[in-house]
């Protein structure tokens, strides 16, 4: 299994209040979960008016596809008409391991002497 993660960093410079700030928050955020299956939340500076960073995060069991589906959120987010992508950083994450799995040590046959 790979865990995919990106952080998306705007700068929103319209936003006078947190208010404004936040419909454009809301507006990314609802747009991402409509297109792609991921989880999303903004995960920093949420009391700064011109400032939201977000945290994206897929699963798969092939780590073509994690980069696949944030590449395509990150060409996204660089298109948005509100707020300017300023940075982002992605990391994938393999969680287990592949051989320890139940089925291929079956398969294998384990030394337990049945």
């Amino acid at each position: 299994m790979i865990v995919g993660v990106l952080k998306l960093t705007f700068h929103i410079p319209h936003a006078r209040s947190l208010k404004d700030k936040r419909a454009v928050v809301r507006k990314f955020r609802d747009r991402i979960r409509s297109h792609f299956d991921v989880s999303i939340a903004e995960v920093g500076s949420q009391d700064l008016h011109q400032k939201a960073v977000f945290g994206v995060a897929v699963i798969s069991n092939e780590a073509k596809v994690c980069d696949a589906v944030l590449e395509e959120i990150a060409r996204v987010a660089g298109l948005q008409e509100n707020a300017q992508l300023t940075d982002r950083a992605t990391e994938l994450i393999p969680i287990g391991d592949d051989l320890y799995e139940t089925d291929e040590l079956d398969e294998q046959g384990d030394d337990d002497g049945g």
